[in-house]
């Protein structure tokens, strides 16, 4: 599932994005409502967490535009404005769900969820692709049910590809996903990533086809 986090305190982005990714998402995290706009432009997500006091535009206005646009992707609001005027007036610009800072993780994580299910029919928390299940509460992968033992930043690579199986998934999206995680990426960081995962799935019939110019796309072959 993808989520575009909207936040522009650096701290409290990069706090947010750690944890979201933990629970399993996909995260893009947006410091300006024109990037935020941008993006929602140009892709596909799941869900959109706003803050309403970004530096360039009211977060409602990209909200308001959002709306205007016909999007029906859920938005929570996630802002320290709690007057009653602002929960309401959010609500009523198109906002699926408000919660003020501060806040429990326990408490977003719960309200995330609830939005997915709502918007999604029901969430599941296994994605499963040939043989693989990645379980996305338990961060486990398994192939035949046997866990496959991944180094951390392995994982996250394979995880990024399980989460948007059946699209390409770029290579910058990969390396700000093993970012939010870890330290600094070497250039090469995930050419060798990618190198070592297509050794370990080709004897699940599952490859990893590199798509020139675009990002990496997750491919299963079965041949009985």
């Amino acid at each position: 599932m993808r989520i575009l986090l909207v936040e522009d305190d650096a701290v409290l982005g990069d706090g947010l994005s750690r944890s979201l990714v933990d629970w399993g998402f996909d995260i893009t995290l947006a410091e300006t409502g024109t990037y935020a706009n941008s993006a929602l432009c140009t892709q596909p997500y799941d869900l959109l967490i706003l803050d309403i006091g970004l530096p360039d535009m009211d977060g409602r206005d990209v909200l308001r535009q959002l709306r205007s646009r016909k999007s029906v992707i859920p938005v929570l609001i996630l802002t320290a404005r709690d007057g009653l005027n602002d929960r309401v007036g959010g609500l009523e610009l198109g906002a699926d769900d408000y919660m003020t800072k501060p806040f429990e993780l326990r408490e977003l994580e719960a309200r995330v969820r609830a939005l997915l299910r709502r918007s999604h029919g029901g969430f599941d928390n296994d994605i499963r692709f040939g043989q693989l299940k990645l379980n996305i509460r338990d961060q486990q992968i398994v192939a035949d049910g046997i866990p496959l033992g991944l180094p951390p930043r392995e994982y996250g690579v394979l995880e990024a590809l399980l989460l948007q199986s059946g699209r390409v998934v770029s290579k910058d999206s990969i390396a700000q996903r093993l970012a939010v995680r870890s330290e600094e990426l070497a250039d090469n960081a995930i050419e060798v990533y990618v190198h070592r995962l297509r050794k370990r799935l080709e004897p699940l019939s599952i490859s990893i086809r590199t798509v020139r110019g675009l990002g990496y796309l997750l491919e299963y072959s079965d041949d009985e």
